[in-house]
C-alpha cells in the first residue's frame, strides 16, 4: 500500500490531478489506485525547444533505437552538438542525408528551420497559448502532424491539458481501463477526455502506463 501511495502522489501525478479524477472519473481514479507499477512523468518542459522539435521529426515513424542512432550522428553536425536552423539551412542535402534521415525528413527540418528563422514561428511563445492554437501553428510546418504535434506539446513545452486521440497506444489503454470491446472511436475517447481536462496530458501518462504494465 505504500508503494501506491508513493507512486499516486510523485510528481508524476500531484495530489490536485488525483483529487481531480477521483471527481470526475472514479474508473480512472480506481485503475490509478489498482496499479502496481510506476507512473510515467507527466508533461515537460524543455531547455532547447527547437532541438526538441527536430528531435520530434527525427524520430518519426522509427524505433525507439533506431531514432536514437540517427539522432546521434545529426547531432554530431553541429558545433557542441546542438542542431540550430542557421546551421540546417547552410547544410546540403547530402551532408543531413548521410545522418541517416530520409529526404522527407530533410525537408522537414529545412522547413522547420526556415520559419524560425525568419519569426514565422516563434516556438517559445507556444507555452503561452491555447493549446488548439499551439497545435495549429505546429502543424503548418511540413511533415508535422497532430501526433507529432501533440507530443511536443506534452513533452517539451509542458502543456497539461493535451490528449492524443490518434495514438494507438492510448487507444488500446483505454480498451483496457473500461473494458471495452473494441478500440474505442473518436467520439468515446473525446466524450472521456472531457472528464479529464484540464489535466488531460496526465490521464495519457496514466493510461500508457498502465497499458505498458501488461
Amino acid at each position: 500500500m505504500a508503494f501506491h501511495v508513493i507512486c499516486i502522489y510523485s510528481a508524476a501525478m500531484p495530489r490536485r490531478v488525483l483529487n481531480h479524477f477521483k471527481k470526475h472519473d472514479p474508473t480512472l481514479y480506481a485503475a490509478i489506485h489498482a496499479f502496481n507499477g510506476e507512473l510515467r512523468d507527466g508533461p515537460e518542459i524543455k531547455k532547447d525547444f527547437f532541438a526538441s522539435l527536430c528531435r520530434t521529426i527525427v524520430g518519426q515513424q522509427l524505433s525507439g533505437k533506431a531514432a536514437d542512432a540517427i539522432w546521434k550522428k545529426f547531432c554530431a553536425l553541429f558545433p557542441h552538438n546542438k542542431p540550430t536552423a542557421k546551421h540546417i539551412l547552410a547544410f546540403s542535402d547530402m551532408t543531413l542525408r548521410e545522418s541517416g534521415l530520409s529526404f522527407a525528413k530533410i525537408r522537414a527540418l529545412r522547413d522547420l528551420s526556415e520559419r524560425v528563422s525568419t519569426r514565422a514561428l516563434k516556438l517559445s511563445t507556444l507555452r503561452s497559448v491555447p493549446h488548439t492554437h499551439a497545435r495549429e501553428k505546429l502543424q503548418e510546418v511540413r511533415g508535422i502532424g497532430p501526433w507529432s504535434s501533440e507530443m511536443f506539446l506534452m513533452f517539451a513545452l509542458g502543456h497539461e491539458d493535451v490528449f492524443s486521440t490518434g495514438d494507438l497506444g492510448l487507444q488500446k489503454g483505454i480498451q483496457k481501463i473500461y473494458g471495452l470491446d473494441a478500440l474505442p472511436d473518436t467520439e468515446t475517447i473525446l466524450r472521456l477526455s472531457e472528464c479529464w481536462s484540464p489535466y488531460r496530458t496526465y490521464a495519457a501518462c496514466v493510461i500508457w502506463s498502465i497499458l505498458d504494465n501488461r
